[in-house]
């Protein structure tokens, strides 16, 4: 089985599908790339038996079967050659590769093709068509607030949820909650699932420069993401996502509006001077002042910072995370964010104070932690 491909298109492509893969497999093929040729079209799959990605494209051959290459060994080998058209030569019976450049000859000990785990097959599946940008927002914008705990599995993702007037996607770890919904991005009747972690950073990364819309189906126990020539194939998480909902204090009369460089400049600063194991800082609001400190009192060290704020309510000092805090505030593209805050042991809420986009709604809850007075 011969075939001819660019160097550079073939590298691109295993770019592309490699994330998936992982650094230790129990089973070797799972450190190989699958190739599939059928009608002069290579279809290239990758797979850690959780998620299968697969893309494809043409090339000159009139041979049909399959075969797997071990992953490193051929991206190490493509990363160092010049864009030049290499010829694939395989041996079906001793699933030997063999790469012929125009300066050398190069030999891989491949495997059967046909032992290569299969895509599993969507049944009675769910489907809903979103802008590739709204997705690729909405995992940014949700997955830092994950959890990783074993034995809460339905934290570990994010809840994507769809209805007939809006798409809401939720993260959380019981410490944190991001909230982020779409009004643009409908689907045909309610449905929701729970997409896990590491398929959510691979799809993360192939929707960067994508424009193309991206058609998810989906029943209960695997998800299919299409865009351009990729198909993403993951496993859900099997269970039910906490009513995230009930965790939101809708009375917050205290209401802080401040310039979020400023504030988040001075978090990072201060949390220098933070204890290393809860990472405390204290916010302290008055009149129109914000004070953020933070103290280590086993080095003896401490750190404050005063900015000028807008605030509504009464003079309160909470206690939070501050790299939660930092996290949150990074995610969000307003100039000024609103803190609103009812009491020192309710959670706070963080909430952009312009939306670039009217269609866009951005929530995020962070729990207090109890101040050492």
């Amino acid at each position: 089985m011969n075939f001819v491909v660019s160097a550079s298109t073939l590298l691109k492509h295993l770019k592309a599908i490699g994330g998936v893969l992982n650094t230790n497999n129990t089973i070797p093929i799972l450190d190989c790339f699958l190739f599939e040729i059928h009608q002069g079209e290579l279809l290239l799959s990758a797979s850690d038996m959780e998620t299968t990605i697969t893309t494809s494209m043409k090339i000159d051959s009139n041979d049909n079967g399959s075969f797997a290459v071990p992953a490193k060994t051929l991206m190490d080998s493509l990363s160092n050659l010049p864009e030049q058209p290499i010829s694939f030569i395989v041996d079906k019976n001793k699933h030997s590769v063999k790469l012929k450049t125009e300066t050398g000859d190069y030999n891989i000990s491949g495997q059967n093709g046909d032992e290569y785990p299969k895509m599993p097959r969507l049944e009675s599946q769910n489907s809903i068509v979103i802008k590739s940008e709204i997705l690729a927002n909405a995992i940014n914008k949700t997955i830092f607030a994950t959890g990783n705990d074993d034995l809460r599995p339905v934290m570990s993702g994010v809840f994507c949820q769809f209805s007939e007037t809006n798409s809401i996607f939720v993260a959380t770890d019981a410490h944190k909650l991001v909230r982020y919904t779409r009004n643009d991005a409908k689907a045909g009747a309610a449905a929701s699932f729970i997409m896990p972690k590491k398929p959510l950073n691979v799809l993360k990364n192939l929707l960067l420069g994508v424009d193309d819309a991206v058609k998810i189906e989906f029943n209960k126990t695997n998800a299919l993401f299409s865009f351009g020539n990729i198909n993403l194939i993951c496993r859900l998480i099997d269970g039910k996502y906490p009513n995230y909902e009930a965790v939101i204090p809708k009375q917050n009369p205290n209401k802080l509006t401040v310039d979020r460089s400023s504030f988040l400049g001075a978090l990072k600063r201060v949390s220098v001077f933070s204890n290393k194991a809860t990472h405390q800082i204290r916010v302290k609001v008055a009149g129109s002042q914000l004070r953020i400190s933070a103290e280590d009192l086993d080095f003896a060290n401490e750190g404050h910072e005063t900015l000028t704020c807008s605030y509504v309510g009464e003079d309160m000092e909470i206690g939070f995370n501050s790299r939660f805090l930092v996290e949150m505030v990074s995610n969000l593209d307003s100039d000024e964010i609103i803190l609103e805050m009812s009491a020192p042991n309710r959670a706070g809420i963080i909430l952009p104070n312009n939306k670039a986009n009217p269609a866009e709604d951005v929530l995020m809850l962070v729990m207090p932690v109890m101040l050492n007075n």
